[in-house]
């Protein structure tokens, strides 16, 4: 039998039907005419975040990077959580080809105030970079999936655009926020200037992501996209994987919301292992391993026959919930884990 995978929400590989989506997707030259089902997919999820513009990128990464060339100068600075994926996960981008510099916050979970955000503004002077750009990410990878209350995120949004800040929310698991928090994409995004989103981490598809905002930003994004390599030729049929997703993999969310809950409940039942419940939130589950047990690395590959997920630190795995993931497996991978912890109780309650 196939060890559960759960090592990200990117192992996720294009249902049959959505693979029948991608073959019937019309095509056509993006960089020249434009791609009919590209140039489609962006006005779907321009509206559906309510903004002008969309540009269909490769990758999360390249949105982000392309958000933040657009909206700052070199030299200036960029006030972010510490463990964002902009700065942790992202290669540097931010510095190699934006030439900006992080100014961090030490917010709870990732997220962090208003009053936060006014502290970091530096004074006018000329040995001080000038901050243009305040980046969110929502939900936070690293938080544990932790949803932005839409409350705090206004009020962050607001103080941003008091000081004369663009705001960025890293939104690749966007749709992760809205099914957890019950809000409606349009209404996240009305407190960010631009955002980017992902197609294929919660939403199944193959690859693929989305810089939103207004005509002007996204103008500049496009032209960017080619300075960086991203622009694609008949690149319809990952954009019909992707409207396919949007119409047919956003409500189901919520389930893998619900089985990482029941993971994470069967992991804390086991000795040697602690969890954190308040942080499991969406379809993420972060569980601190026992020094006793080893690493959490050698926690890993004790279990890769039976069960895959990815060490976070030398004592927290991480175990990501997704499209292929079904109630079975959540009980046969508790029940690996247990088992590999030295637990009696590796029997699905």
């Amino acid at each position: 039998m196939n060890p559960v995978d759960f090592r990200s929400d990117t192992v996720t590989q294009p249902t049959p039907a959505m693979r029948e989506a991608m073959l019937a997707a019309p095509l056509g030259d993006d960089v020249l005419e434009g791609d009919p089902s590209v140039r489609a997919l962006e006005a779907k999820v321009a509206d559906l975040l309510g903004k002008e513009a969309a540009i269909f990128v490769p990758s999360g990464t390249m949105a982000n990077l392309l958000a933040v060339k657009c909206q700052t100068n070199m030299g200036e600075e960029v006030i972010c959580d510490q463990e964002c994926h902009i700065y942790y996960y992202e290669a540097a981008g931010y510095a190699a080809f934006c030439g900006v510099s992080p100014r961090f916050t030490r917010g709870a979970r990732g997220l962090f105030t208003a009053a936060e955000l006014e502290a970091l503004i530096r004074p006018v002077d000329d040995h001080f970079p000038k901050t243009t750009l305040v980046a969110v990410e929502n939900t936070h990878n690293r938080g544990g999936g932790i949803p932005w209350p839409i409350e705090q995120l206004a009020e962050v949004y607001c103080e941003a655009k008091r000081l004369g800040l663009h705001l960025h929310m890293d939104g690749a698991r966007l749709w992760n926020a809205c099914a957890a928090e019950g809000v409606d994409p349009v209404d996240y995004a009305e407190f960010a200037d631009t955002i980017s989103v992902c197609f294929s981490k919660g939403l199944g598809c193959p690859v693929g992501s989305a810089l939103v905002g207004d005509a002007e930003a996204i103008g500049r994004a496009r032209r960017m996209r080619k300075v960086v390599g991203g622009s694609m030729r008949q690149a319809g049929m990952l954009a019909g994987a992707a409207i396919y997703a949007l119409d047919h993999h956003r409500e189901r969310i919520a389930e893998d919301h619900a089985r990482a809950r029941r993971l994470a409940e069967r992991l804390a039942e086991v000795p040697g292992l602690t969890v954190d419940m308040d942080r499991v939130q969406t379809n993420m589950v972060y569980f601190g391993v026992d020094p006793k047990l080893g690493t959490a690395w050698d926690f890993c590959v004790k279990l890769n026959g039976k069960v895959r997920m990815l060490d976070e630190s030398r004592q927290t795995v991480r175990a990501v919930t997704h499209l292929h993931i079904t109630d079975d497996d959540i009980e046969r991978a508790a029940d690996a884990i247990a088992e590999a912890a030295g637990s009696k109780a590796a029997v699905s309650a």
